[in-house]
């Protein structure tokens, strides 16, 4: 590690106010940024702790029915209090990394973060997740703009998440035993306009829908439907964990098995 200064602001204004300082970057976490840190592929010279912020922790439920996470809260604190409301996003969060990751690791850093392989960004996609920041509100569909990439800018703080609640939702992990990232990982969830298919750890281009798997189980919401589609490997990741065609295979093996599940 190296010397640097390190903010702890109780609300959401301290905090961007101590982000606009030169160099200073957001800390949540720190699952991702810390180990960042030690291998010198980031030097901010403040770091600005955002989980003393009690505004942007814990689960409620909206008047709209949607399930509202503040930026701040923990995998754990959303695999316990989100079961009742969203039990297929509270059963994402509790296969999260191990007992570590997920009392540490935050929604909001998840989602800042955008790791290809990562489940929060299949969730949000995949149930049409409104991203709130301390600027404006982004829906997930605007959000993910690429591996590692977002639609936040500098210094921008994800302080909330808003779910709508689908019909039936199930997320399915081919989960890579070393980093506990998902090798392919899908979110299905059923609305009653329609059904959303997100996908992660597969595409070089981070979390994406599958159309084609959407308007078929749209018309029927069944394992079955998915018969006679498949993935194309081409644009799919391919590394010592699997190859492209592997990848693109699993997409559609996750998505039966997560469409059986929520049924």
């Amino acid at each position: 590690m190296y010397a640097f200064e390190i903010e702890r602001p109780s609300t959401i204004a301290d905090a961007v106010k101590a982000l606009k300082d030169e160099d200073a970057q957001a800390l949540g976490g720190g699952q991702t940024l810390i180990p960042t840190l030690k291998q010198r592929l980031a030097m901010p010279s403040a770091l600005v702790s955002l989980t003393g912020i009690g505004e942007m922790q814990g689960v409620c439920l909206a008047d709209d029915g949607a399930v509202c996470i503040g930026g701040a809260t923990t995998h754990a604190t959303v695999a316990r209090e989100a079961a009742v409301h969203y039990p297929g996003l509270a059963g994402l969060a509790s296969n999260i990394g191990d007992p570590a990751v997920r009392n540490r690791g935050t929604i909001g850093g998840s989602l800042a973060n955008n790791d290809p392989s990562a489940c929060y960004p299949a969730a949000a996609l995949g149930s049409g997740a409104m991203i709130i920041t301390d600027k404006r509100e982004i829906a997930a569909d605007d959000y993910f703009e690429g591996m590692f990439a977002t639609a936040l800018d500098d210094g921008e703080i994800v302080t909330e998440v808003r779910f709508p609640v689908p019909q039936k939702s199930h997320y399915e992990k081919f989960v890579q035993p070393a980093s506990r990232f998902a090798l392919v990982g899908v979110f299905v969830a059923k609305f009653a306009d329609g059904v959303r298919v997100a996908v992660t750890g597969a595409s070089e281009e981070g979390v994406f829908r599958w159309s084609e798997a959407e308007a078929a189980l749209s018309a029927n919401f069944s394992a079955d439907a998915l018969s006679a589609l498949s993935v194309a490997a081409d644009g799919m990741i391919a590394d010592l964990h699997g190859s492209s065609e592997y990848r693109a295979h699993l997409v559609k093996v996750m998505t039966g098995r997560a469409v059986s599940a929520a049924t």
